[in-house]
C-alpha cells in the first residue's frame, strides 16, 4: 500500500530492473543499522550479529555520548557490533560521522519518530530516512530493509502519511528493498499488567472486541527483519507480518492476564467517544496554545489504535483479514505475559501506549 492506494508486493519496474543484475546476497554482509537503541532495534542488532554480519549502528549523538568518548568514532554497542554518533537530520553528519568513506552492503532501519506527532514524524519517519536513501548508493548500499507499520494501510494520522511517503520513495529508488510492516508489539499490549495485578479492572474500549491483532515479539520480529537480507522471497516486497497463533482481541488479552493471576475476569468499558472529545477539545485549544495541538494528535493516535485492527486490510472489502495476515516466530503474547508476571521480563512501553 503506497500513498493510501493498493500497490502489489511485486517489484516496481525500477527495482525489478536494478535487482535483475544484482548478485545473490552474501551470507556475511556489512550492515548499517538505524534506530539501534530502541527495543526492536537492539533485538535486530543482536539477530544480525548472531547471523554473522558486520554491524555498524548509527545513533543519535546524545545516546552515543553516554557510551563513551564521542571522538573515538566507533564505540561498542553489542558484541560484534559498533556504534557511530550521527545526526540523522543532517546529511553532512551522515556523510562525515556515519558513512565516513566506508561502504555498506545494506541498511536496516528500525528508526522511527518517538511520539508520532506531525513535526517529529515528518522529520524522522520521512526526511531523516530520505537523507540516508539519497546517500545510500554512493556508499555501496544495494539493499534497504525498512521497519514500517501495518497501520499505514489505512492512513489517517501524520506519522502514517510520513511513513508512506518514504515507502514510496524507497520503492521508486531503484535499490533492492524489503518493507516490513509488523502488527502489534508485545510492549504495546502490556500497559495494564500492573493495573490488573493491583486488583483493578481491565479497561476496554466498547466491549473489547472492536479490534484484533497478531502480536509479535521483539526477538521474532528481529529475526524476520534480519532474514530479509538473504531470503530472496522478501526482496522488493511489502511484507506484513504477525506473531504465531490466532488473532486476539483486547478482551482476550484481559482474560489471559486474569487467568495467569488465577483471578476471575473484571472489565470496565471506556467509550470511544471519550477519546473523540479529548482530541476535539485539544485540537480547538491547539489553535491558541500550539503545544496542545501535538497532544491532540496523540489523542487521535490513541483513538486509532482503539478502533482499528492491526491486521492485513482487504482493499476490496475494507475489512481486516486475520487469515491473510502472515505469522512468524514462536513466542506468544501469553508467553510474554507469563514472563512479566514472573519477573523475568520487563516491558519497555513506547509513547503510543493508550493506557
Amino acid at each position: 500500500i503506497v500513498r493510501g492506494t493498493e500497490k502489489t508486493t511485486q517489484p516496481s519496474p525500477a527495482a525489478a530492473t536494478a535487482s535483475a543484475g544484482m548478485p545473490k546476497a552474501d551470507a556475511r554482509q556489512r550492515v548499517c543499522v538505524l534506530g539501534a537503541t530502541g527495543t526492536i532495534g537492539r533485538a535486530t542488532v543482536a539477530a544480525l550479529v548472531q547471523r554473522g554480519h558486520d554491524v555498524v549502528c548509527f545513533v543519535r549523538p546524545r545516546t552515543g555520548a553516554q557510551r563513551g568518548n564521542p571522538s573515538t568514532g566507533c564505540l561498542p554497542l553489542l558484541d560484534g557490533a559498533a556504534v557511530k554518533q550521527v545526526d540523522m537530520t543532517d546529511k553532512a553528519s551522515i556523510v562525515r560521522d556515519g558513512f565516513g568513506g566506508e561502504t555498506f552492503d545494506a541498511i536496516v532501519s528500525c528508526m522511527a519518530s518517538r511520539t508520532g506527532a506531525p513535526k517529529d514524524a515528518w522529520a524522522i519517519d520521512h526526511r531523516a530516512h530520505l537523507n540516508v536513501l539519497e546517500l545510500a548508493s554512493r556508499f555501496g548500499v544495494s539493499h534497504f530493509v525498512l521497519l514500517s507499520a501495518i497501520c499505514v494501510q489505512k492512513p489517517l494520522l501524520a506519522f502514517q502519511h510520513a511513513k508512506l511517503a518514504f515507502e514510496g520513495a524507497l520503492i521508486d529508488s531503484g535499490l533492492r528493498y524489503s518493507i516490513v510492516r509488523p502488527t502489534a508489539f508485545f510492549k504495546s499490549l502490556s500497559g495494564q499488567i500492573e493495573r490488573v495485578q493491583r486488583g483493578r479492572p481491565f479497561l476496554l474500549f466498547g466491549d473489547g472486541t472492536l479490534t484484533s491483532c497478531k502480536p509479535i515479539s521483539d526477538s521474532d520480529l528481529a529475526d524476520y527483519i534480519a532474514g530479509c537480507l538473504t531470503d530472496e522471497d522478501r526482496w522488493n516486497r511489502i511484507l506484513p507480518i504477525g506473531g504465531p497463533g490466532s488473532a486476539i482481541t483486547p478482551r482476550d488479552q484481559g482474560e489471559a492476564m486474569f487467568a495467569l493471576l488465577g483471578r476471575p475476569p473484571k472489565f470496565r468499558s471506556v467509550p470511544v467517544a471519550l477519546l473523540d472529545g479529548i482530541a476535539g477539545a485539544l485540537g480547538l485549544l491547539g489553535h491558541i496554545v500550539p503545544r496542545l495541538a501535538e497532544k491532540a494528535e496523540l489523542a487521535r493516535i490513541g483513538r486509532y489504535y482503539a478502533t482499528e485492527s492491526m491486521l492485513v486490510l482487504d482493499p476490496k472489502t475494507g475489512r481486516y483479514d486475520a487469515a491473510a495476515t502472515p505469522s512468524t516466530g514462536t513466542e506468544t503474547l501469553l508467553d510474554f505475559y507469563r514472563s512479566v508476571l514472573s519477573g523475568t521480563a520487563t516491558p519497555e512501553r513506547g509513547a503510543h501506549a493508550v493506557f
